[in-house]
């Protein structure tokens, strides 16, 4: 039985308890993790611009509050 060969990944970001991670899939399609504590949010890439868009809104936000 051949099996697939495993993903590329590469980390991102990483803190004490968060994890942020991408895949490089067998298929071509690069997929992005979100690891928050016990929390995994799986991502594609047009789903993962629009996250990055919502946290430069609430970076901006958060900024704005001082």
């Amino acid at each position: 039985m051949n099996e697939s060969p495993e993903p590329k990944t590469q980390t991102m970001a990483e803190t004490e308890n968060y994890l942020a991670w991408r895949a490089e899939e067998n298929d071509g399609e690069t997929t992005y993790h979100l690891e928050l504590n016990s929390v995994t949010i799986h991502f594609f890439k047009e789903e993962w611009q629009e996250f990055l868009d919502l946290a430069r809104l609430l970076v901006r936000d958060a900024d704005k509050m001082g």
